[in-house]
This record gives C-alpha cells, sequence and structure tokens, in this order.
C-alpha cells in the first residue's frame, strides 16, 4: 500500500514502546509534557519537550521535527541522534506541501518495502534506520510541518502507539501555533508601545481598553489615569458627534481613514491630529471594538500657515517689484538718449533693487517673512560695486548708529540710495579717482537722518537738472520724509531724514 509517496508495510516485530499496556507511564509522560509546553518560553524548550515524548511514548531514542521553511521547503529544526550527512541528505524531502489539508500520519514499518528509490533506501539504511513514521503538524489553520521518529530495526506501529503519536502532534501544533501568535504579539506589542503615533483602543461603548507611550505622549495622560474612561472626555463639546458616527461605522465593518480633527489635551488645550480608526474583531469575526492612531499636526499645519504666508509675501514683492520695474523702463526711456544707454540705466537701476532685495531672504533656518536687514548693509549692498579703493584710501565709510530696516522700506530707500551713488559715480566724487563718500547716520529728534557727503570729486554743479533720477529722487523721499541737497566746495551734501516710526511699522 503507498500513501503520501511511501508504501506503508507491516513486517516483523520491533521494540515497543507505551502502547503495550504501561498506562501508568504513559498518563505520566503525557502530563509532563503538556506542563513542559504550558511552562515553554521559547520554541527551543517546545521542541525539546516534543521529543522528549515522542522518543518516550513511542519507544526510540532518535526522533526529529522539521518546518516549512519560508521557501516552502520542510527542513529540520530539532532531531535527536541524527548525522549532519543524514540531516542534509533528506532535508526538503516530504509526502506534503505547505497548505495542504487533511495531510495523514504515515508509517513505514521497514524502509525496504516503501517504494522510494533505491539512493534514498540506501541513505536511510545508512543511518542505521529500518522504520519510521511521519507525523503531520498541524495549527488550526494550516500543515506547519512534520515531526518524524526512527527505529533501528522494522517496527510494527500499534494501535495505541498511533494514538500516542497524533496526541503528541496535535499538542505540538497547538504549542507551536500559540509560541507563533504569542510572538506576533509580543513584535506588535512592541511595534506599538515604540511608536511616535498615539495608538489607542476602546470598546464598542468608547471605553479606553489599551493606550501606548506615543497617546501618553500626545494627550498628557498616562495609562493608570486613562484606561477605563470614556474616549468622548477627550473630545471638544463641539466635535462629540464625530465619535457616535466613528462608533457606529466600526459596529458595521467600516476604518475611517486619515480623518483630520481635534482633541483635548489633559491641560484643556487642544491638539490638532489625523486620525485613522479600524475595528477590531475576536477570533470569531465579531466585531469586539475599535483601535486608533492618531498623529498629532500641528507642525504640519504651522508649516502649511507658514507655506502659504510666504506664497501671498511673495505675491506681494513680485508685484510690487514687476510695478517698479515698468516704472523704471518708463521713466528711463523718456530721458536715454539711445537703447544701449537705456539698457544701461535700466541695468544698473534693477541691479541695485536686487542687491537690496538679496538681504531679505529668508535663513534657512528662519521662521518669519518679515526680515529686516540693517541700515549699514543696505547702504554697503548698494555701494557694493563701487568699492575700489584701497586700506589706505576706501571709496566709502559708513559711521553712526545702525538700525534695522523694515522689508515695507527696503525697496524705496534703495532706490534713493542708488541714485545717489549713480550722481556720485557720474558727476561727484566717485567719478574722481581719490573720491570718497562718507555715510554718517544719526538720530535727530526720533527721526533717522542719513547724511551722504562727497569729498574729492569736482567742484559740484550747484543747477538742478529735472531728469528721471531727480523726479525720483523727490516722489520716494516724500513717502520715507525729507532731503536736502547742499553744495558744499568739497562735494555734494545730501541729508535724508526718515520718519522715525516707520522704523517700528
Amino acid at each position: 500500500m503507498q500513501q503520501g509517496g511511501m508504501n506503508v508495510a507491516a513486517t516483523g516485530p520491533g521494540r515497543r514502546g507505551l502502547a503495550d499496556g504501561d498506562t501508568a507511564r504513559e498518563q505520566t509522560v503525557l502530563f509532563r509534557f503538556t506542563d513542559r509546553l504550558y511552562r515553554a518560553k521559547t520554541v527551543a524548550e517546545i521542541y525539546d519537550a516534543a521529543l522528549d515524548a515522542i522518543c518516550d511514548a513511542l519507544g526510540s531514542s532518535r526522533a526529529s521535527i522539521l518546518r516549512f521553511d519560508s521557501h516552502g521547503v520542510m527542513s529540520f529544526v530539532a532531531w535527536r541522534s541524527l548525522s549532519e550527512e543524514y540531516r542534509e541528505a533528506v532535508n526538503g524531502h516530504s509526502p506534503w506541501t505547505r497548505g495542504e489539508h487533511n495531510a495523514e500520519p504515515i508509517y513505514v514499518e521497514d524502509i525496504r518495502c516503501s517504494g522510494e528509490s533505491q539512493q534514498l533506501i540506501d541513505t536511510v539504511l545508512a543511518e542505521g534506520i529500518e522504520a519510521l513514521a511521519f507525523i503531520p503538524l498541524v495549527s488550526s489553520r494550516e500543515l506547519v510541518g512534520k515531526f518524524m521518529v526512527y527505529y533501528p530495526v522494522p517496527h510494527h506501529f500499534t494501535d495505541r502507539e498511533r494514538e500516542l503519536a497524533l496526541t503528541i502532534a496535535r499538542q505540538l501544533g497547538f504549542a507551536i501555533e500559540r509560541n507563533r501568535a504569542e510572538t506576533t504579539a509580543a513584535r506588535l506589542s512592541a511595534l506599538v508601545e515604540s511608536s511616535d503615533d498615539a495608538i489607542s483602543a476602546t470598546d464598542l461603548e468608547g471605553i479606553i481598553t489599551d493606550w501606548n507611550s506615543g497617546a501618553e505622549r500626545l494627550y498628557g495622560y498616562s495609562r493608570r489615569e486613562i484606561i477605563g474612561r470614556p474616549l468622548i472626555s477627550l473630545i471638544p463639546l463641539d466635535r462629540q458627534h464625530e465619535e457616535r458616527q466613528i462608533l457606529s461605522r466600526i459596529r458595521n465593518g467600516e476604518h475611517v481613514e486619515h480623518f483630520e480633527t481635534a482633541r483635548l489635551r489633559k491641560d484643556g488645550s487642544l491638539v490638532p491630529i489625523s486620525l485613522t480608526v479600524s475595528p477590531i474583531a475576536d477570533a470569531s469575526g465579531k466585531i469586539v471594538g475599535s483601535s486608533r492612531i492618531a498623529r498629532g499636526i500641528s507642525e504640519r499645519l504651522r508649516a502649511q500657515e507658514q507655506r502659504e504666508l510666504l506664497l501671498r509675501e511673495m505675491d506681494h514683492r513680485v508685484k510690487n517689484l514687476f510695478a517698479i520695474a515698468s516704472t523704471i523702463v518708463k521713466l528711463s526711456a523718456s530721458a536715454a538718449e539711445t537703447p544701449a544707454v537705456l539698457a544701461s540705466i535700466v541695468s544698473d537701476r534693477l541691479g541695485a533693487l536686487a542687491r537690496a532685495h538679496a538681504l531679505t531672504m529668508l535663513p534657512s533656518t528662519g521662521h518669519s517673512v518679515q526680515v529686516a536687514t540693517s541700515l549699514h548693509a543696505l547702504i554697503a549692498a548698494i555701494l557694493a560695486p563701487y568699492r575700489h579703493g584701497t586700506d589706505e584710501h576706501p571709496r566709502f565709510a559708513i559711521s553712526g548708529i545702525d538700525v534695522p530696516v523694515p522689508s515695507a522700506m527696503i525697496t524705496p530707500l534703495s532706490l534713493l540710495l542708488h541714485e545717489f551713488a549713480t550722481n556720485a559715480a557720474k558727476y561727484g566724487s566717485l567719478s574722481a579717482a581719490d573720491g570718497s563718500i562718507e555715510i554718517a547716520c544719526s538720530d535727530r529728534d526720533g527721526a533717522v537722518l542719513i547724511r551722504w557727503r562727497e569729498i574729492g570729486g569736482p567742484p559740484p554743479d550747484g543747477t538742478t537738472k529735472e531728469g528721471f533720477g531727480t523726479r525720483l529722487v523727490r516722489a520716494v523721499a516724500s513717502q520715507l520724509g525729507s532731503v536736502d541737497r547742499m553744495w558744499d566746495p568739497a562735494g555734494v551734501v545730501i541729508e535724508l531724514t526718515i520718519d522715525g516710526q516707520k522704523f517700528s511699522a
């Protein structure tokens, strides 16, 4: 008779086990096995207890346990008195495949009559094995492996031995399943406990039953304080209808995915969260509660608000710059004699604006779009193209008070300073090799005075030419305060007075 790839033959007497009638010893072996399985903390302890029970109950000194590995191969996981050569030779040999249902035990009473290949028979006989049994290990859901018992001579398996083998296999299968479930549960528990997310669970009445460290950090309640309390105590009054809707969906087996809402912390403050809720089912599939994963989104909302603020600021600035650029082009066109002159004038003025606005770029760790530069830094940025002097004869010097310049003032002030510098380069001190500029900043009765004094240039021309630059200076100065121009024999002196309140705006 052939079963699962091996012929089952009843031949010859063999070593007798507990099935010969020693009922008391049989009960002792099974009791000890059950007790050891109950106390086992690791799968190795389970295997060790099973091998002892197999050998004691079935009257053999040799046995093994094999499990399906991740590739579906039946491999040795524990054994008694089997050589490494033998294990390597027969590893993977199995009468069943993973996922097979209704696997039946196979008893080979004489390997010579098994019907297997002569190579396999010779390998078994070389190990000193003449009889053996394949006993399937089944969990509540699937075939997980087998145990084997070996005899050195042909062996007849009695009905009682077969019953004992099945009893041991059932207990071993259940122990393996329990260990796997406990290992999985421990791993999941560790994952839950170490998660940064707030993970909790409730029953179907909304009473909190589980609470991880992430929940303690997010909501401020310890496990001892919160377990047993209704979850609705964490929900603002104007949002409590949400919980009733969530519980209704959970009872129907539905999931609630990434729901943005807010919850109350222990200190009474609101915390915005992204919430996912899933039903919890028992072994029979009945919904018994809900699991909840909440993630605080305060930082994300702040980042989103910051992004929107930056976009609005950028939109405002870009529109302003386009308007200024358009004005510069229109007014410069009327004064320029050739396209090249126009391009040069426009390029210079836009370059000055670009250098000024570069000072208002957000730092990499900045938190505000209202970035202010200092008065000295702004003046230096506008005059940077004219920094061609030496250490002994610098082209310009800045002294006096240094105050922050609000972003709203940067564009008009930059345009004014650029016009002063351009005129100095064309007609004033910067047009001469040894010419220079002294810029002194001071406080005058609450206003900020910028005194621009040119030295070493050609004699100043006191006549006023009404060009774009003059009109621009007059128009922009009126936005900030006032400007006075004086012609000193050493060079022109410009005093720009800015209302002090504009620096605090």
